[in-house]
C-alpha cells in the first residue's frame, strides 16, 4: 500500500500547545467485521492486534489518577476486543463518561446479540458511523448490506431508548465524504440526515458529527494511487481557519494505541508521529502516570490541516459551531 507520511513530514502548520487534559482515547485494537475505504486504520477482519488485559488495567489506572471524564474507545470494532466489557463496566464505576465508536453491524454479529443491551445497560454514548442515508453510498463505501444492517442496528437502539428525549441515552452519527472533499455544513447536514432516517426507517438520533477523511493510511493511498493526493492537500490548506485552532482535540485528549504506547491525536497514532514530537522514541503509558502535559508542544505535520480546514473537524465532529 502507498505511504502518504513521508509527503506529510514537511510542513508549516503553526506550532499548537496542551491544555488541561480531559478524554483519554484508546484503540482496542485494528481488528474489524469492515473494511472500509476511508478508514484511516486499515482495520479489517484479519488483523490480529488488540490491547491486552494489562493495558487495560493500567488504562484504568491512568483515568482514575488523573481524574478524567471521558473514555474514547475506537478501533477496528473495540468491541471485539475480549477485555472491552471489563473495561466499560470498571470505567463507568469510577464515574467516567464512555463513548464506542461502534460501526452499527457488529451489533448484529453472531456473539454480539446482547451488546446493544450491554452498552444502555452501561449508559454508554455510542458514536455510529453512518456516511450517508441513503443505501448506494453506504454500501459503496463500507461494503454491499451495510446499510441494510446499520438501520436495523438503529432501529433496535431507538427500541432500547438510544437517540430518545429523556432517556440519558446519546447516539450520535458520523458522516465522512466519500471522496476527497470537505463535508458539508454540519448543521444544514443534520436536518437532513434526521429528515431523511426518519420518514425513511423511523429513526431518531442526537447529533450529527461531521468529520474530515485524513490523507493518511487507506484514504491517503487512495489518493496517491489516483493522482488525486497534492490536489486534496491544497483543499485543505486553501481551506485552512486558524479560529479552530483553540478546539482542536489534541489539545485536550491523549490518544492510546492498542500496546499502550501515546500519541497527540488518533491520526498521529496511524502515522507513528510520537507524543509531542519528542523525537524518535515513543511515549508509554506508564511513563506518564505522574506527568503534567499541560503545556506541553503537540506533533503536527501536513494532515493537521485537515482538522482546521472549513468548519474544522475532530472526533466531535465540527468545530466552527462550538
Amino acid at each position: 500500500m502507498l505511504d502518504s507520511r513521508p509527503l506529510l513530514m514537511k510542513t508549516g502548520f503553526p506550532a499548537l500547545r496542551r491544555g488541561r487534559l480531559e478524554t483519554l482515547q484508546v484503540n482496542l485494537g485494528y481488528l474489524c467485521n469492515q473494511s472500509c475505504t476511508h478508514c484511516h486504520v486499515n482495520a479489517g477482519p484479519h488483523r490480529t492486534e488488540l490491547m491486552d488485559r494489562e493495558t487495560v488495567a493500567l488504562v484504568l489506572e491512568f483515568l482514575e489518577r488523573k481524574s478524567l471524564s471521558s473514555l474514547d474507545l475506537t478501533g477496528g470494532a473495540p468491541e471485539m476486543n475480549p477485555h472491552f466489557r471489563d473495561l466499560v463496566q470498571d470505567a463507568r464505576r469510577l464515574g467516567v463518561r464512555v463513548i464506542d465508536r461502534c460501526n452499527l453491524t457488529i451489533l448484529l454479529q453472531p456473539g454480539y446479540e446482547d451488546l446493544a443491551e450491554f452498552l444502555a445497560a452501561q449508559g454508554v454514548e455510542i458514536t455510529a458511523s453512518l456516511p450517508c442515508y441513503t443505501e448506494e453510498t453506504v454500501d459503496g463505501q463500507r461494503g454491499r448490506g451495510v446499510y441494510g444492517a446499520s438501520i436495523e442496528a438503529l432501529q433496535h437502539l431507538n427500541e432500547l431508548g438510544y437517540g430518545k428525549p429523556g432517556s440519558g441515552l446519546l447516539l450520535n452519527l458520523v458522516y465522512n465524504p466519500s471522496g476527497p472533499f470537505l463535508p458539508p455544513a454540519q448543521e444544514t447536514l443534520q436536518e437532513s440526515y434526521k429528515r431523511e432516517l426518519r420518514e425513511r426507517s423511523g429513526i431518531h438520533f442526537n447529533e450529527l458529527l461531521t468529520i474530515t477523511n485524513m490523507p493518511i493510511s487507506r484514504f491517503g493511498a487512495t489518493l496517491m494511487a489516483h493522482g488525486e493526493f497534492e490536489d486534496y492537500m491544497s483543499l485543505l490548506r486553501d481551506n485552512y481557519a486558524a479560529e479552530n485552532l483553540r478546539n482542536v482535540m489534541c489539545r485536550s485528549l491523549l490518544s492510546i494505541d492498542w500496546q499502550g504506547y501515546v500519541y497527540d491525536c488518533d491520526f498521529n497514532q496511524m502515522l507513528g508521529i510520537p507524543l509531542g514530537a519528542r523525537g524518535e522514541s515513543r511515549t508509554h503509558l506508564s511513563a506518564l502516570l505522574d506527568a503534567d502535559l499541560a503545556g506541553s508542544g503537540v506533533a503536527v505535520a501536513d494532515h493537521c490541516f485537515g482538522c482546521t480546514a472549513g468548519q474544522g473537524s475532530s472526533c466531535g465532529g465540527a468545530l466552527a459551531e462550538r
